[in-house]
Formats: structure tokens, C-alpha cells, sequence
């Protein structure tokens, strides 16, 4: 339990000050040698090392980020050691429900629940959470990979979201994990 609660704090430490205006297109990249498929924005690159160090506690630190030029907007994943399977997501979900409503009292609850992505069992929570100079949206969407959980985040300013909100969705609906 202990480490299902730094997990969630894995991908909440993301600044975000600015908007772009530019239509989000979006293309496809095979992560994890191949077995997971999903879309990111054209022109994210992979958040350098030492960005990461900075945006993210080494014990919180995901396998890999993807940003914008600027790094305030970010989709992020992280293969962890927890085991996981389809049969598990919802209690993942539940765990993940409790654990940030008991850190985040104030955070604002867009959705959660678990929706059939590609065939696979997607769990997701969608939330507002207070940061040190603007509130953050969270889009986290998690499933099983390898027998493994895979946590999937994407980040950006509340003052951009109604810009980057359908893009988000997009990006989970994308998801494609192959057997």
C-alpha cells in the first residue's frame, strides 16, 4: 500500500504556466519493446534526464515522459514492479480512488471509472489538483502490461484545459497493448 501511495504521486509534480494555440495532432509510438502502442501530441519529444530529475522525486520518477518544448504539458508512463492484471484494475482503481481523495481533500473530481480501450481494461481517474502556483488536470489511466501495472498520465494547467481536454481522452483511447 505504502508504494501504490508514492505511485500516485508520480506524475503530479508538473508545472504548467502557458497555452498554446496550435491544433493537437497527434501520432503514433510503440513503447516497451513494442507491446504498448498509444498516441502523443506531434512535436513532444522525451523528456531529457535531467528534466526529469527536476519535475519528478527520484522515488516518483516514471520510465518515460514525453512534453512539449516547453515542459509544461506531459504524458508520462510507468512500467512498475507491481503485478497486474485485467482482473485487478478495478481493485487498483478503488485503491487509487481512496489514496488520492485521502492526499488531495480539495481536489475536484472530473470522472473516474474503467472503460474497454482496444479490447483492454482501462482504469482512469480525472481530477483538478492543487499545485504551488496553479491547479493541475490529471488524466491517469493505468492496465496491466507484462503482468505488470502501467500507469499513464497526462498533465496540463487547468487555465489550458478546455484546450487539451479532448486531446487527453484521445491519447487514452489510443492505447493499444499487444499480447
Amino acid at each position: 500500500m505504502k508504494y501504490f501511495k508514492s505511485l500516485v504521486f508520480c506524475f503530479l509534480v508538473i508545472p504548467a504556466f502557458t497555452i498554446s494555440a496550435q491544433i493537437h495532432q497527434l501520432k503514433e509510438i510503440s513503447l516497451f519493446e513494442d507491446k504498448l502502442q498509444i498516441k502523443v501530441p506531434i512535436g513532444f519529444e522525451v523528456m531529457s534526464e535531467e528534466l526529469l530529475k527536476i519535475k519528478y522525486p527520484l522515488s516518483r520518477r516514471p520510465t518515460l515522459a514525453y512534453s512539449n518544448e516547453k515542459g509544461n504539458i506531459n504524458v508520462a508512463f510507468n512500467l512498475t514492479p507491481s503485478p497486474a492484471n485485467q482482473e485487478l484494475i478495478k481493485t487498483y482503481k478503488n485503491t487509487f480512488v481512496k489514496t488520492f481523495k485521502s492526499f488531495y481533500p480539495s481536489a475536484e473530481w472530473k470522472d473516474q471509472g474503467i472503460r474497454n480501450v482496444n479490447g483492454q481494461h482501462v482504469g482512469y481517474l480525472e481530477l483538478i489538483t492543487p499545485a504551488a502556483d496553479t491547479n493541475i488536470y490529471n488524466l491517469i489511466f493505468f492496465t496491466n502490461l507484462n503482468d505488470k501495472l502501467l500507469l499513464c498520465t497526462f498533465n496540463c494547467s487547468e487555465e489550458i484545459l478546455s484546450e487539451w481536454k479532448s486531446t487527453a481522452a484521445e491519447i487514452m483511447n489510443s492505447l493499444n497493448v499487444k499480447k
